[in-house]
């Protein structure tokens, strides 16, 4: 792939991402600045469609990117976003705060990771048998999941997860993070979600995971930086957390 090609492929991604649209290459010229023609973009998502990282949902529509697209983007052009100051902090002192209350700290985690990416979250502890969750409402009003398809497949795949734990873990050992996307998921069929999962070992040996889960739209980048801050936390006590954000 060329230079221009993963610029064009970046953008679409990107206005994809903010407006869950299908994007149309007059949108990519004149709204990015790329300093190319309106046919020349065309040509190149023409290029892009036929490798497949991009599809027309139907005629006359913009691009959608594909599971290859996001793959691509996630492994050769994503670049990292660290998170905010004050983020930082209002997690460290939670963490702090609340370090031998395992069961207060998964909720109130939770509820803050949820304001802070305005998004839906879930969290429970591996063993417990309480799970909380905030915010659902949220996830329910994105696009993708007007469709009762979409939510059955992302309401299985959380129902269900904690029965998996053990399969995460082991799928997560001797790396620091996977970002599973579309039919990728090792849990079965979310062709319309996108889960990024990372294990954590505890000084005292114990383990766990944390995971990220939501529609294939998501912020990967500020995504998988609250899933290696979280895990840096939580890998500096003896908790034993198994936390889960849709987003």
């Amino acid at each position: 792939m060329t230079e221009r090609h993963e610029i064009i492929l970046s953008a679409i991604i990107k206005e994809y991402v903010s407006t869950a649209t299908p994007v149309g290459s007059s949108v990519i010229a004149d709204k990015y600045k790329l300093d190319l023609s309106p046919a020349t973009v065309r040509n190149i998502m023409k290029d892009l469609e036929s490798a497949g990282y991009i599809f027309q949902p139907h005629t006359s529509a913009g691009r959608v990117p594909t599971d290859r697209g996001y793959r691509y983007f996630v492994d050769s052009l994503m670049q990292e976003k660290k998170l905010g100051v004050n983020e930082q902090r209002a997690l460290q002192a939670e963490v702090l705060k609340l370090k031998a209350e395992k069961n207060r700290l998964a909720k109130t985690m939770a509820k803050m990771l949820a304001t802070m990416s305005d998004s839906v979250a879930l969290s429970g502890l591996i063993d417990s048998d309480s799970v909380w969750d905030f915010g659902m409402t949220k996830l329910l009003e994105q696009p993708e999941f007007k469709e009762t398809d979409h939510v059955c497949q992302v309401a299985s795949l959380l129902e269900h997860i904690d029965e998996n734990v053990d399969k995460l873990s082991k799928q997560a050992e001797d790396k620091e993070i996977d970002v599973y996307i579309g039919e990728e998921n090792p849990l079965g069929r979310a062709e319309h979600c996108s889960m990024i999962v990372s294990g954590i070992e505890f000084p005292s040996g114990e383990k766990g995971i944390i995971a990220v889960v939501g529609p294939k739209r998501m912020r990967y980048a500020k995504n998988v930086s609250l899933v290696k801050y979280v895990k840096k936390l939580l890998g500096s006590g003896s908790l034993v957390l198994l936390l889960f954000i849709v987003l």
